[in-house]
């Protein structure tokens, strides 16, 4: 075959075949809502239209029997690599988004290691002072014998609060690495409920606040750790104590509606500042409005991290945990899936 009808061939492949190539990029780039495997689709169809008009266009724009073959080469090609690449599409999208998740998830669980060791840095620190403070002068004789029973009970109290305070930091690292398998009991609420009262009955009379409790006829059942959810409504009730004043109410009220298990933890104390709402249940959260000053130094002051526990062993029973402020005070609200019957 002459040069010049070999590049006359070309000249029409490339006249014909380049304007589709262009179209196709720009139809691409103009549908950006298109999905992945739609977007893949057309990728494996625009070389393939591609090299039809190519093929076309070289042979004069004539159906002869070697345009005939090659168009059928050209179907059959089509008919299996586009299938073929929407499914690997599907497939990339999915695994890039596992892959997002799994990045989402790691840069989280960092940035919540880093607010726990801010925390606990600068938490520990008062307690273990004062016990540190105390047990030296004790040791070097500046504390009358009348006094030491008095400086034990503190260091003793201290102690106790280190104490839960490492619970807490255990039970928090554990949600932090997603360790938390609740067991999966039918458990009923309303019992979970006389626990938690028979829990802090004494320390909210001590604080001068009424708790009571609000239950249905029928018990609520829902699937779960009876352990965990004591401790999810322990640490609201105990919350609600530290932050309502002497002669205030604390309410704890359960029961259930079509969809799931609610209980409800209502104070009359100082509330929550709207801007704090967001945050009340993250690790670093500190409050606007603090809790209510006690003269009785024994009651308990918690870590801290009530909340953000709280809010992680609902999340592991597929729960919700929210708050909200109310006329007087605040409400906090957990739901959780009901027990099949």
């Amino acid at each position: 075959m002459p040069s010049h009808e070999i590049w006359e061939i070309v000249g029409w492949a490339l006249a014909c075949s380049v304007p589709v190539v262009v179209a196709g990029a720009l139809i691409i780039r103009l549908a950006r809502s298109w999905s992945l495997a739609v977007s893949m689709g057309a990728l494996v169809l625009i070389p393939t239209l591609a090299t039809f008009t190519g093929v076309l266009g070289a042979s004069g724009f004539m159906v002869t029997e070697t345009f005939e073959r090659t168009a059928v080469v050209l179907v059959i090609v089509s008919v299996v690599t586009i299938p073929a690449a929407v499914m690997l599409a599907r497939f990339q999208a999915r695994r890039t988004v596992w892959e997002q998740e799994i990045l989402d998830s790691e840069r989280a669980a960092e940035q919540s290691r880093r607010q726990l060791v801010a925390f606990v840095s600068h938490d520990l620190r008062t307690p273990l002072a004062g016990i540190r403070a105390v047990s030296e002068a004790i040791a070097d004789g500046l504390v009358p014998d009348d006094e030491i029973r008095s400086h034990a009970k503190h260091i003793e109290q201290e102690s106790i609060r280190l104490s839960e305070m490492v619970d807490d930091l255990f039970e928090m690292s554990k949600i932090n690495a997603g360790a938390i398998q609740p067991a999966f009991d039918k458990v009923a609420l309303d019992e979970v409920v006389d626990d938690v009262m028979n829990a802090h009955r004494i320390a909210a009379e001590r604080a001068g606040v009424v708790l009571t409790a609000d239950l249905p006829a029928e018990p609520v059942r829902v699937v779960g750790s009876d352990r965990a959810l004591v401790r999810v409504l322990s640490n609201l009730v105990a919350n609600a104590i530290a932050h309502t004043p002497e002669g205030g109410r604390v309410a704890l009220a359960l029961g259930s509606d079509e969809e799931c298990a609610w209980a409800r933890v209502d104070d009359t104390g100082v509330g929550i500042d709207e801007a704090d709402l967001p945050r009340v249940f993250d690790v670093s959260y500190r409050g606007s409005n603090g809790r209510v000053p006690r003269e009785d130094s024994s009651l308990p002051s918690g870590s801290g991290l009530g909340l953000a526990i709280a809010a992680g062993l609902v999340q592991a029973h597929r729960g919700t945990l929210s708050a909200r402020n109310l006329d007087t005070g605040a409400r906090f609200e957990v739901r959780l899936p009901l027990a099949a019957d």
